[in-house]
């Protein structure tokens, strides 16, 4: 099940995902310095609560009545794109297909309103979800370093989805 983020409750059960998530996932990746400045910057409270107020769209998915993973959406009207900004699956979750349920949500989502193109980043060196981005019908369209404060930076492939 997929339900939307509305309640201060729901915004702390996905800074409790994105926290666990985070640390299972990008420490090998970035380590753990910025895992923890991205986490607070990123996925605290206070910025989700923000993030919610400046339009983005939050949903938690659920397996067996567990949330177990989530996703962050920002429409993009005047360029007819949708980003998909956070999609994140717990590991312990991996292999039922809830990143592909999160996934063909977010297609429907975007053939309902029109939008033309899906789009997202990833870490350069996150190559298992870069595959699985590109099996699902994802593109590399461009390299993105963008400087995220304190001395990171993100270096990222910028992945878009055409929509029929």
């Amino acid at each position: 099940m997929i339900k939307p983020v509305i309640s201060k409750a729901d915004i702390k059960l996905t800074t409790q995902l994105a926290h666990k998530i985070w640390n299972q996932h990008y420490e090998p990746i970035i380590g753990q310095d910025q895992v923890n400045y991205m986490v607070h910057k990123f996925q605290s409270e206070s910025a989700i609560t923000k993030q919610l107020e400046d339009g983005y769209l939050y949903f938690l998915i659920e397996h067996q009545s567990k949330p177990c993973g989530y996703l962050a959406l920002v429409p993009h009207e005047s360029e007819n794109k949708l980003m998909i900004n956070k999609i994140y699956v717990d590991i312990d979750y991996r292999g039922l297909s809830l990143g592909t349920k999160l996934l063909e949500f977010t297609i429907k989502k975007a053939k309902t309103e029109s939008f033309r193109t899906i789009w997202l980043t990833v870490n350069k060196y996150n190559t298992n979800s870069i595959k699985w981005y590109e099996k699902k019908g994802f593109r590399i369209k461009k390299e993105i370093v963008m400087d995220i404060g304190n001395g990171y930076i993100m270096d990222d492939y910028l992945l878009e989805l055409l929509i029929n």
